[in-house]
């Protein structure tokens, strides 16, 4: 058998009753291709523990996912002393899962490598699209930077120090402008050497090595590479770059915009203003996803893969009738004059167009419609953890970091209105000089 592991989260049963409990069991890898998992049940439940599962990966099927074998093993001794057959502990458990692997996958062997980081990127964006996951961004970010330079690199070849050297080379290039429709060579923006500058593309690098991370720890999972030391915790991010939303559109901004804006593409705008949903949310409603008995439009695929409910102001609700008054429920909620869904990237000539009309200075793009929606929201005294809820966020970090600031508005309004005067600071002819 080999050497057993130890984990922290799962070694006892002290360390276990700490974990939450989910659907999704916790799993620890044993050797490439294998993994235990154990199952937390929910707190409080007079059930018998927890239970200790293996599986084994048997390579990706026809549309290009993983899948695995997987078998129960016994209840964990989280309530009872083990026996080592029903009942059994981290290190029985793990004697059970490599007893079990070796018997029923005899000849298939792990699937080490090799494998490039071009292939591995690939089967990440692969498996996201299977989650309903939003790929268009990724997609973008890793042909542009990650696989020209690291793409023809074996995963289970890299190191730290190869893979700092190349977030360092990210950071250091100048912003990159569309090309134009002939163009071969990538285009760049001249920008000064500045502060601001440096800590954008700083910024931007540290979103290109978490879409890497994830593409190594995905392959790493599929057991791919023995290790994930070299993108693991030795490999840090730049810190202290991430500066908080600044620009976003007043309302008297706003409603500029919506009357510059095309007919059609005036209510793609009306609608990104009164939800906050992005662009691809957006595009993908159908005329059933309102409903104005809960005064709601259901976002059911999201960037993060996980549906969500918008819930809307009055004004938004009226909206979303006078849209969808009349309509069949499977109908494209918003589409072009034609009739035609909008595509991927269609908003950029028309919002270009309606920010030139409208005069909006500095230049903005269709996402900060999102950015106003939350800013706004914040700065009239929403409540955090209610803006991202109704952005798709799992909690308020995102919120705080990016519009946290604007609660001020709020704090000192409040502040204002409700804490207690006690008259003793009189009116008082003196000024200072």
């Amino acid at each position: 058998m080999p050497r057993a592991v130890r984990d922290s989260k799962l070694d006892t049963r002290n360390a276990r009753d700490k974990l939450k409990p989910r659907a999704r069991p916790y799993f620890r890898a044993l050797t490439p291709g294998v993994h235990l998992g154990y199952r937390r049940r929910r707190k409080g439940s007079k059930d018998k523990g927890g239970m200790w599962l293996v599986r084994r990966y048997i390579g990706l099927d026809a549309n290009g996912v993983g899948r695995y074998r997987e078998k129960n093993l016994g209840l964990a001794d989280d309530f009872r002393e083990a026996d080592g057959k029903r009942i059994l502990t981290f290190e029985q458990a793990q004697k059970l899962a490599f007893e079990w692997s070796d018997k029923n996958d005899a000849g298939q062997e792990a699937p080490t490598g090799p494998l490039t980081v071009a292939k591995a990127v690939q089967r990440y964006l692969t498996n996201l699209e299977h989650q309903g996951r939003s790929t268009a961004d990724a997609e973008i970010r890793a042909e542009l930077h990650i696989l020209p330079s690291l793409g023809s690199e074996l995963v289970e070849r890299l190191s730290t120090e190869r893979l700092q050297r190349w977030l360092a080379e990210i950071a250091k290039m100048p912003p990159r402008v569309r090309r134009k429709k002939f163009d071969t060579a990538p285009r760049y923006k001249m920008v000064p050497e500045d502060a601001e500058s440096k800590r954008r593309r700083r910024s931007t690098a540290n979103r290109v090595l978490t879409i890497l991370k994830a593409a190594l720890n995905y392959a790493f999972d599929a057991g791919h590479a023995k290790s994930n030391t070299a993108w693991g915790r030795r490999l840090k991010p730049f810190r202290q770059v991430d500066a908080a939303r600044q620009r976003f559109l007043s309302v008297n901004e706003a409603r500029r915009l919506v009357n510059a804006s095309g007919q059609d593409f005036r209510k793609l705008v009306q609608a990104a203003l009164v939800t906050g949903a992005r662009y691809s949310e957006l595009t993908r409603l159908k005329v059933r996803d309102f409903s104005a008995d809960s005064d709601a439009v259901a976002i059911l695929q999201s960037k993060g893969g996980k549906p969500r409910h918008v819930h809307l102001t009055e004004e938004g609700t009226r909206f979303f009738e006078q849209l969808t008054v009349g309509r069949a429920g499977d109908e494209i909620m918003l589409t072009k004059a034609d009739g035609t869904a909008w595509g991927r990237s269609e908003q950029l000539r028309p919002m270009a167009a309606a920010v030139r009309a409208a005069r909006i200075d500095p230049k903005i793009s269709f996402h900060t419609t999102r950015h106003s929606y939350a800013s706004l929201s914040v700065m009239a005294g929403v409540p955090l953890h209610v803006v991202a809820r109704n952005l798709g966020h799992v909690d308020t970090r995102m919120v705080e970091r990016h519009y946290g600031h604007l609660a001020d508005t709020y704090l000192k309004r409040a502040i204002r209105e409700g804490a207690p005067q006690f008259g003793f600071a009189k009116g008082s002819k003196v000024v200072p000089l």
